[in-house]
Formats: C-alpha cells, sequence, structure tokens
C-alpha cells in the first residue's frame, strides 16, 4: 500500500511540474528593461594603459581625452584607463599595442628609441632650455620628422603629451657638479642614449621598468633617480631619497600611439571625434604641465625633509661643458640632420 502512495505522490509531483512550465512557457514574465544595456552592442571601447599614477600630467591628460571621447561620440565610443601599469609596463606595453591587446598607450618619447634611434635627439641633455623650446621641437619639423619614421613600425602617433623636466635625485650627497655623480647608480628609462649620458658622468645606470623603481629605492639597489618633480611626487620617492637637485637636465613626455590597423578600421566619423578630442587635451596638457610640477615641488618640500638645490647659472654650465660632447658623439645614431636642428632651437631658446 505504501508502496503506490508513493508512486501516485510522484505521479501527482511530476504533473505539477509540466503544468507550472507550461504557465511559465504560455503566459511569461515581462522582464524590465536595462536601459544602462541599450546601444552596448553598437559601443566602440578602447582601452589606454599607462604607467603613472592618475594625478600627474599623463594620467589627468588620459581622463580628460575619455571624457571628451565619450562626450563627443554621445557615449557611443568608452575610452576605459588602465592607469599604474595595470595592463603591462612601459617595456611591454609596445608589443602588447602592435598585438591589438590594447588600443592606446602613451610611452615616454625614450621608450620610443627601440624603435628607432632618431627618438634619441629628445633624451640629449640640456636639449630644451625652457618649456616654449619643447612646444616648438614637439610641433615642428623635429616631431614630424621622429612621427615619420614609426609608419614602418604600424604605429599611429596621435599627440606629443608634455610632462616636464627631468630632476635628480640621490642618497649619497647633494648633486651640485657633475662631479658629484660620479660612482653613484641610478635608475634610468629605457635609452641608450640616457646610459651613454650617465657614463659621460662616470656614473652607472640601470634601465628598469617605471612601476619598481620604488622598490629599487627601498631595497638600495639604486642610489638614486632622474625623473620630474610630478612622478617624483606622485610615487612619493621624496621619501626614499635624501637629496632632489633642480638640473632641468633633460626632457620627459610622451608620444600618444594607436595600432595602425586598429586606427584604420575605424570610420571617418570616429577618427573624427578621436581627432578633435586629442587636440583638445594637448591644448590642455601644454597649459596645465608646467604648473602641476611648480606646485607639487611646494608640495615635497612642505611633506619632506628632502633637501633641495637649485642649480645656478655657473653650474649649469659646468655640467653643459661635461655632456656636451655626446651631441657630436651621438650623431651618427640620431643623425646629423636632428642634431643640427636640436642645436638650433637650443640656441634660439637660450635665455
Amino acid at each position: 500500500m505504501k508502496k503506490w502512495i508513493i508512486i501516485l505522490a510522484s505521479l501527482v509531483l511530476f504533473i505539477s511540474c509540466i503544468l507550472v512550465g507550461m504557465k511559465i512557457f504560455l503566459h511569461p514574465k515581462k522582464l524590465a528593461y536595462d536601459y544602462e544595456q541599450e546601444g552596448l552592442k553598437d559601443q566602440i571601447v578602447l582601452k589606454f594603459g599607462h604607467v603613472v599614477a592618475e594625478n600627474t600630467p599623463k594620467g589627468l591628460a588620459a581622463k580628460k581625452f575619455a571624457e571628451l571621447v565619450y562626450k563627443k561620440s554621445d557615449g557611443k565610443i568608452r575610452v576605459e584607463i588602465f592607469p599604474n601599469g595595470m595592463l603591462y609596463s612601459d617595456i611591454e606595453e609596445i608589443n602588447a599595442l602592435k598585438e591589438n591587446k590594447i588600443q592606446i598607450i602613451a610611452p615616454s618619447t625614450s621608450k620610443l628609441g627601440t624603435l628607432s634611434s632618431r627618438w634619441g635627439v629628445l633624451d640629449l641633455p640640456f636639449a630644451f632650455p625652457n618649456y616654449e623650446a619643447i612646444q616648438a621641437g614637439l610641433n615642428g619639423s623635429i616631431g614630424n620628422t621622429l612621427l615619420q619614421s614609426l609608419e614602418k613600425e604600424h604605429l599611429k602617433g596621435l599627440a606629443y603629451w608634455i610632462n616636464g623636466f627631468k630632476q635628480f635625485t640621490s642618497n649619497k650627497g647633494p648633486i651640485r657638479i657633475p662631479k658629484d655623480i660620479k660612482g653613484q647608480t641610478f635608475r634610468i628609462m629605457q635609452s641608450n642614449i640616457l646610459k651613454s649620458q650617465f657614463e659621460q658622468l662616470h656614473a652607472k645606470a640601470i634601465q628598469q621598468p617605471f612601476d619598481i623603481t620604488f622598490q629599487s629605492l627601498q631595497s638600495g639597489k639604486i642610489d638614486g633617480e632622474e625623473n620630474t618633480l610630478t612622478n617624483i611626487y606622485s610615487k612619493k620617492f621624496y621619501n626614499l631619497q635624501k637629496y632632489l637637485t633642480i638640473s632641468n637636465h633633460g626632457y620627459l613626455g610622451y608620444v600618444v600611439l594607436m595600432n595602425q590597423s586598429f586606427w584604420n578600421a575605424q570610420t571617418d566619423q570616429t577618427k573624427k571625434i578621436l581627432t578633435e578630442a586629442m587636440i583638445e587635451t594637448t591644448e590642455w596638457n601644454e597649459k596645465h604641465a608646467k604648473k602641476m610640477n611648480e606646485e607639487q615641488l611646494k608640495l615635497i618640500q612642505k611633506k619632506s625633509s628632502i633637501q633641495i638645490h637649485e642649480l645656478t647659472n655657473e653650474e649649469k654650465k659646468q655640467w653643459m661643458i661635461a655632456l656636451d660632447p655626446l651631441y657630436d658623439k651621438l650623431e651618427p645614431i640620431i643623425g646629423k640632420d636632428l642634431i643640427r636642428e636640436i642645436k638650433n632651437l637650443r640656441e634660439k631658446y637660450s635665455n
């Protein structure tokens, strides 16, 4: 008897399930419409990766570019920003762009020396006397020549973004004249031109990714580094270094790049939106980079006990005398035409 009760109960349960399923199938409940998903299948998404902090000239410019693109496209084009080397290090990002694993990067101009030695002209010591000279060089024939050198690599140069001038930091005494740097070990970007600069000064240069510089300073693997004030501030290098020299001895800036094939695949309207947004962002960057470096020097002074020395005109002359032989020495690598142009630019804008 119990057996038949179990069979009957199972049969009733089975029939109930069928009836409930038919009800759902015949009278489906209407789901609420998710308006946030509207149009996403038609949205173009570009990944923009960089290796510095968000509160730096490059970080803020990337954010502004993304905002302008979204606004100008009515949300149809979205630029996702990945700062602090979240996706790729500064050594990895160029290959990632070539493989279309990422759509936009903004590497330092020094990194592009791995693609063409002509980019080394921007790494020459004391090449630019001031920000006006930087803008004249990048927006003139020097900048155009360098962007053309990327075409064979199938890379599209969209713009130059400025960070500022590089300064020295160290834990081995103040750096005032060239002999003060002798024997020290410095982290530098991936550039043989920069390496030649430190060798000229009888110092050792280690080429390292930017995102491990703090660790190298903390461990004592390196004595110091060269960087802009915004990078020194954002990465808190001033907490690990005893001495900071305002030398303005080198330029640090970026080239915004896109994979050429990816660019070619976009519609004329998309290209127009990206171009307009990039022009506006670049103009904004040129106005704010200098101001940010000045403001963050004051913050470094306020937040730390680091000793700061600014080169006098006489001290700067000693550095230039020590480093100027590199111009002729590196001419066969960089090119006689670019060396001549950068020399003329420096003379024109020198005080």
